[in-house]
């Protein structure tokens, strides 16, 4: 499973950022789910499923414009999926080694399966995620040995995750990495970072923006979008739950 551009969202996957240790409460507990879980209905909501919140803003023609619902598991599925993402003496998360071309990267079995390398994550017995180096113009002098031979040859790569920023939406060199990934016949997911650095009518915009990009542009990409937030967490669970269920973990 590959994830362009994911050097800090990597962090945020798997343990709590250490920006938020020295915040307050409301914002540094919600990466346990056992915590987001006591929230009220609706903070709870808008914490888990942020594209929900954003459709409340739309009126009733226009929600079909936003694809909410194709992932929609059930609290308890997200609740399962926690474990996947946690460490624990039997669930080890942990560095696997770095490549920087595919006869480098590690032998791994399926489903096993700014960066100046290919960073290998082994999440215990699940799958092994990678970091690769971010696309356009800091991207490596050998990106293109280093990051297109990868996807393009890797037989047990299950999914490609593409970091957008929500707050300038797709620009020139995201467009770089999604016309790689359409000419290659991978299936990828647009998740869209730092949505709490935007008022809600401009994420809005941009989210709509997007999503238009995505129906009428892409044949690989999976419809429904991913906004997250690594500073209050938002979108993050559902995004672990997504993740465990297309690795086959969530059973």
């Amino acid at each position: 499973m590959a994830i362009p551009r994911l050097r800090h969202a990597v962090r945020t996957l798997f343990e709590v950022p250490a920006a938020l240790r020295p915040l307050s409460r409301a914002c540094s507990t919600f990466h346990a789910f056992t915590d987001v879980l006591r929230l009220p209905k609706r903070q709870m909501t808008k914490l888990v499923f942020p594209l929900r919140e954003l459709e409340r803003q739309l009126t009733p023609d226009s929600r079909l414009d936003l694809h909410v619902k194709i992932f929609d598991p059930s609290l308890e599925d997200i609740s399962k999926a926690e474990a996947v993402f946690t460490a624990t003496s039997r669930n080890r998360i942990s560095y696997l080694s770095s490549a920087v071309r595919l006869d480098h990267a590690p032998d791994l079995p399926s489903p096993e399966g700014h960066t100046k390398k290919m960073n290998f994550f082994k999440v215990g017995k699940y799958f092994t995620l990678v970091d690769m180096p971010g696309y356009g113009y800091r991207a490596p002098e050998d990106f293109v040995d280093m990051v297109e031979t990868y996807l393009k040859e890797r037989r047990n790569l299950m999914r490609t995750f593409l970091l957008v920023d929500s707050v300038v939406g797709i620009q020139k060199t995201d467009s770089i990495a999604i016309e790689m990934c359409e000419e290659f016949a991978l299936p990828y997911v647009m998740v869209l970072t730092k949505i709490d650095k935007s008022s809600k009518g401009h994420l809005l915009k941009q989210v709509l923006q997007i999503q238009k990009f995505v129906d009428r542009e892409t044949q690989g990409c999976f419809p429904q979008l991913f906004p997250v937030s690594s500073v209050t967490y938002s979108g993050i669970h559902l995004l672990r739950c997504f993740i465990a269920n297309i690795t086959g973990n969530l059973d």
